[in-house]
């Protein structure tokens, strides 16, 4: 990699980490291909919480860059993406001031989608203001103390799947139904696939810092079948829509079928390679997959 300036514009980009915008990205993505099936999307709403989700994905790659840095601890993902505040691209003193105006830029989004809904409802959705909370909130605990006592996929769940799946479809809606629901699900068990790998690949490193990840208590073989699973109760999950008519079987194929049948080739590369650097190589596929799922699956209900 070319020499970085420190808190340069490339500096800043790095310590984003695009590459995470994705699991941002396809519960709005999910949530208003729903809203466009009921024949209730709206556009200023949906990016109102696009902007958040990405800007809450982004504070939480910086808050988890500095706790690692001065933690000063041994796991800096040295298999995976290299930490800003490590590298010395950006100062502990920058990246508090980033860290602060990214979410003050995501607070200002989340009420601008307040004032939205009382456009519609007025003194409606205050809901939204404990949900934004607990984005914030979460987005520290999940670094500093919950991701090292093994509740990182119970997160996942929630934070990547009911909160922005649910949410974004009810500030569209204006309520939620178990189709909302069911596409959660689906969100946060596609991407937990990622967290799994992640923990896969760093489960020795993870033991040796004192990060009780499920893969560290249970061993390389439970996240080996983790993975497996929750990839295939994903597409399970897909068949609500099935039997719902929102999708045809021509659609379920080609949606749900497809990622399940790449899911499996990843996990099949998955186990054989073990361990390692090569295993960066699952990651990127297994974000793939999980974005083609989200386009695919967003695709199949917006034309339902």
């Amino acid at each position: 990699m070319k020499e970085v300036k420190p808190n340069s514009f490339h500096a800043w980009f790095l310590a984003a980490r695009p590459k995470t915008l994705t699991g941002a990205i396809i519960p709005v993505l999910l949530g208003s291909a729903l809203a466009v099936s009921d024949g209730l999307f709206k556009s200023v709403p949906a990016l109102l919480c696009l902007l958040f989700a990405c800007g809450m994905q982004i504070a939480a790659n910086f808050i988890n860059d500095l706790f690692d840095y001065l933690k000063g601890s041994d796991r800096q993902d040295r298999l995976g993406p290299q930490r800003a505040c490590a590298e010395g691209w950006i100062t502990t003193r920058a990246m508090k001031t980033g860290i602060g105006i990214i979410l003050l830029f995501s607070c200002l989004t989340g009420l601008a989608a307040l004032f939205v809904v009382w456009e519609q409802l007025p003194y409606r959705g205050w809901e939204l203001v404990m949900l934004g909370g607990a984005c914030v909130l979460f987005a520290f605990l999940y670094t500093t103390l919950l991701s090292y006592r093994g509740w990182g996929d119970v997160l996942v769940l929630v934070f990547f799947g009911f909160v922005p799946v649910c949410g974004t479809f009810y500030i569209q809606a204006y309520t939620i139904d178990m189709d909302a629901v069911t596409l959660s699900l689906i969100s946060g068990l596609a991407i937990d696939t990622l967290l799994m790998v992640n923990n896969y690949r760093d489960r020795e490193q993870d033991a040796i810092s004192g990060k009780q990840t499920l893969v560290v208590r249970y061993g390389k073989k439970f996240g080996e079948y983790m993975y497996l699973g929750l990839g295939i109760a994903a597409a399970l999950c897909c068949f609500r829509f099935l039997f719902t008519g929102r999708l045809t079987p021509f659609e379920f194929i080609w949606a749900p079928g497809i990622y399940l049948c790449l899911h499996i080739r990843t996990w099949r590369g998955m186990v054989h390679i073990g361990s390692g650097k090569q295993l960066n190589r699952i990651l990127g596929e297994t974000s793939r997959n999980m974005l083609l799922l989200g386009l695919l699956l967003a695709a199949a209900l917006s034309i339902a």
